[in-house]
């Protein structure tokens, strides 16, 4: 449904990635060979390039026979418990390096941060990105400068995050009154959770739901699938047979294409319906926002249409499966630990002790926090690439949570045990549906609204 949360489908391994892998490996290796040994007649006398260390390799595949997996993530969470904190992969062409402690954090997104600010190039990405024309895939430099200012001081700045508040209100409101009427039945969480957040965004970008809605999420989960999988042409980039090969690359361009299309016919239809020289309301979603900023071309570089799109792309594709994964996971911890009223948080066991178990204890008493500068724990990422939505999202994520607590009590169905396994992608998701119970509390209450 449009309001549901769509099925997303792991991209870890297939058999397109099998069979191309085998074809490349059987095209390349003579040339690869070649080029081997003209190199190595040639390098002879350099140093050795220094590289941390790393699991072995095979010609052409590299590291991917140890990678390719159900879950990719934990497969690599092992291999740096062998290897080190810094770790060498080799993804096909592409030379990855696997930073997995919080000095070695500390070092990429702040020591560093200057240096390690940019965004790798492969074919999706680029992509998505429209050529960096927006924000998340931006490479670093003068233009992604321009659009985070944009983003921080017109978009997501504090003022505006509460300005936001009744949409948010509005939505969560809606969301109790909707599991009240299920009057004590079974209730799909993730797909609550999944709507709601949808809603919110769309309320905040588009004022609103938009007729081409459905069309849009299910072509936005399609993205989500394919960047967060191993895609053959990113993999080999500068192969032609895989670029043949691969259906990674088509599939992106097609859901990019009709997204951006979907966009601009909103755009468009926007911009016929506004009055010229009304200047800033209290009404103004952000597509308001940002015609009214391109009309008074008062910011210090052209606020193209195109543009516009791409940072509309970016807020909807930021703010959807990020926000409802966070809460479909929190639900499930709750469920399982009911006398803990806090997040669950899944960390690295040099810095956090059973960093699997559900304590929110563990923050009690700490000065630790998810701003950036705490490199145990960094959500919204640090430097100068932390996330600007951080604190739209953190707004959504606390009343949404205050509201399902404080109205309810959560347990499994009868009979029901929690299967609590993992989904690989862009952000892990649970493999199954969360569909819990809700018992009302025992007091009388009023609904926000």
């Amino acid at each position: 449904p449009a309001s549901g949360k769509l099925e997303t489908h792991h991209c870890s391994i297939d058999m397109e990635v099998l069979i191309s892998l085998c074809l490349v490996a059987l095209a390349t290796v003579l040339v690869t060979w070649l080029l081997k040994l003209k190199a190595s007649s040639s390098g002879r006398s350099k140093a050795k390039q220094e590289l941390p260390p790393g699991p072995w390799t095979l010609p052409i595949i590299g590291s991917l026979h140890h990678v390719l997996s159900l879950l990719p993530h934990r497969t690599i969470t092992k291999l740096s418990r062998r290897h080190g904190p810094l770790m060498l992969l080799k993804l096909g062409e592409v030379s990855t390096v696997i930073v997995s402690s919080a000095e070695g954090a500390a070092l990429v997104m702040k020591t560093n941060d200057l240096a390690l600010a940019g965004r790798p190039c492969s074919v999706t990405l680029d992509i998505a990105g429209r050529g960096g024309k927006g924000l998340l895939f931006a490479p670093y430099g003068d233009h992604w400068r321009q659009m985070r200012k944009l983003c921080v001081v017109e978009l997501l700045s504090s003022k505006q995050v509460k300005r936001m508040e009744g949409i948010r209100a509005k939505e969560v409101g809606d969301l109790v009154r909707s599991i009240t009427a299920s009057a004590g039945a079974t209730v799909n969480i993730s797909e609550m959770v999944a709507a709601l957040s949808n809603d919110v965004i769309s309320q905040a970008v588009f004022g609103g739901k938009f007729p081409q809605q459905e069309e849009y999420l299910r072509e936005l989960d399609e993205v989500f699938r394919l960047l967060g999988g191993f895609c053959l042409v990113d993999l080999f980039p500068s192969s032609p047979l895989s670029r043949w090969l691969s259906n990674g690359e088509r599939h992106m361009k097609r859901s990019c294409a009709r997204i951006h299309q979907i966009i601009a016919e909103i755009i468009k239809g926007r911009k016929e319906s506004l009055n010229p020289g009304n200047g800033a309301t209290d009404d103004e979603d952000l597509l308001d926002v940002l015609l009214r900023l391109q009309e008074e071309a008062s910011l210090a570089f052209p606020l193209t249409t195109d543009t516009i799109g791409a940072v509309l792309f970016d807020m909807f594709a930021a703010g959807t499966e990020s926000t409802s994964t966070v809460l479909e996971w929190t639900m499930s911890e709750l469920v399982i630990h009911p006398e803990a009223m806090a997040k669950a948080q899944q960390e690295d066991p040099t810095y956090w002790k059973n960093p699997e178990e559900f304590k929110p204890e563990r923050f009690e008493n700490n000065s630790i926090d998810y701003n950036g500068t705490y490199f145990e724990y960094t959500p919204f990422g640090s430097g100068r690439r932390l996330c600007p939505g951080m604190l739209f999202s953190t707004s959504t994520l606390d009343i949404v949570l205050a509201n399902l607590l404080y109205h309810f009590n959560w347990i499994l169905p009868d009979g029901a045990s929690l299967d609590m396994s993992e989904k690989f992608g862009l952000t892990v998701n649970k493999r199954y549906d969360l569909k819990l119970r809700a018992v009302p509390h025992m007091w009388n209450y009023e609904v926000q609204s």
